[in-house]
């Protein structure tokens, strides 16, 4: 794993190659987990507005409880030797929930199924999140921070690939392929993540005794009380709040809103792989580019391009639509996570990463509740998807007018 100059350690590439493994997961969410649910919903006699509906509200249900159990597990991960075990409990689950998914007997065991795996994952990815700081330094963060995402983009298609000839081989309507296919992602996942396991060792951490549990709600309060006095930290996190959710509910939902709009779900299915391979480069762009402008501003650049696409999906009705929108999200989706990732790790305070990150996945991965309730509310109310997608604009703007506040925050503080 190189490019151009820049090698990565072996400490690195370990780091790098969890995100090959959970990304892998992440493909299938957005693109055949939902034509399966979908399959299933159909069975039983749902709508296509309704399924939309009913796929948005188990993403939020998710995302919430993430961001209950998220600041909880990244105290407990600060505190020395916890960090490893709880991110290797979250992995297993993960591994096991996608690899039982296929077996779900009806549409509503699928969506328990999938909760527990999409809760699983996320869970995972604080303490991922949190090993950035421990893995690598403060001047190489952005750009393995960039490759971590952009070999996520790149590895995921290899289990991808097998998996669409597989579904494709069986038909879109039956589900061993579907089965087949989670099978393998989860097999993926868990050896991408052997490196990490192998070589990872907690180097920054807390000094605690007692109940692990109580002192993490308490040291969880404690910092809640100390942002007061780091606002910068707390208007990011605000921001990033906004803008990212988003992001990520853009990315969950893809599918799902062309499958309600009537678009053929094997030129679906295509259009967000060429997503992956379009992303990988700009990410490592988004990642060079950062040693030469300032990564405030292509965050901003990103938000924006974000915002073009809602507008842009608001009128889509056709597949080359689609593919369009696909490539477009797919030169921003890198950088927008892994700059934001990497920025704030330099305004955080190393040891207390962990913590700190559980709060960031809130509002990230972990919180993403807020675009996909908005997107299914007002699907239903309206009953009209393109009105449902169009009101994440109203996200990105939020997002975009409050990270220029942030980043003036961040530049006071770091003169101080």
């Amino acid at each position: 794993m190189t490019m151009g100059k820049f090698k990565l350690t072996k400490q690195e590439k370990a780091w790098v190659l969890y995100d090959v493994g959970n990304s892998a997961f992440t493909m299938m969410v957005t693109t055949l987990i939902p034509i399966l649910f979908k399959n299933l919903a159909s069975d039983a006699g749902i709508s296509d507005t309704t399924y939309l509906s009913y796929w948005g509200y188990i993403g939020s249900i998710a995302t919430l409880l993430v961001a209950l159990i998220g600041p909880v597990f990244g105290t407990l991960a600060d505190r020395k030797g916890f960090k490893k075990p709880i991110f290797t409990v979250a992995l297993v689950i993960g591994v096991v929930s996608c690899a039982v998914l296929g077996f779900a007997w009806s549409w509503i065991s699928f969506l328990v199924i999938f909760l527990i795996a999409k809760v699983a994952y996320s869970s995972s990815l604080v303490f991922y999140d949190a090993m950035l700081p421990e893995s690598t330094t403060e001047d190489r963060m952005d750009d393995v921070s960039s490759q971590g995402y952009a070999f996520g983009y790149i590895g995921s298609c290899i289990p991808f690939i097998i998996s669409i000839v597989v579904v494709f081989l069986f038909g879109m309507d039956n589900p061993t392929g579907f089965t087949i296919a989670l099978l393998i992602n989860a097999v993926w996942w868990l050896v991408m993540t052997i490196p990490l396991l192998k070589t990872y060792r907690q180097t920054s951490f807390v000094e605690a005794t007692g109940n692990p549990f109580a002192q993490s709600f308490g040291r969880l309060w404690k910092t809640f009380r100390e942002m007061r006095s780091q606002k910068h930290i707390f208007l990011f996190l605000l921001a990033f709040f906004f803008y990212i959710d988003g992001v990520y509910t853009i990315i969950d939902m893809a599918v799902a809103y062309g499958e309600a709009v009537g678009l053929d779900s094997i030129g679906l299915v295509l259009a967000l792989l060429v997503t992956q391979f379009v992303a990988f480069p700009f990410a490592i762009l988004f990642g060079r580019l950062a040693s030469k402008y300032n990564t405030s501003l292509l965050i901003k650049i990103c938000i924006v391009a974000y915002s073009i696409v809602i507008v842009f999906a608001i009128f889509l009705t056709k597949q080359w639509q689609f593919w369009v929108l696909a490539v477009w999200v797919g030169m921003f989706q890198g950088g927008v996570q892994a700059l934001s990732r990497s920025y704030f790790g330099k305004i955080i305070p190393a040891e207390n990463s962990g913590e700190y990150f559980g709060l960031f996945d809130i509002c990230g991965k972990g919180a993403a509740f807020m675009g996909t309730t908005l997107i299914a509310v007002v699907t239903q109310i309206t009953g009209k998807q393109n009105m449902g997608v169009g009101a994440l604009l109203i996200v990105f703007i939020f997002g975009f007018l409050m990270f220029n506040v942030a980043d003036k925050a961040c530049s006071r503080a770091a003169k101080n």
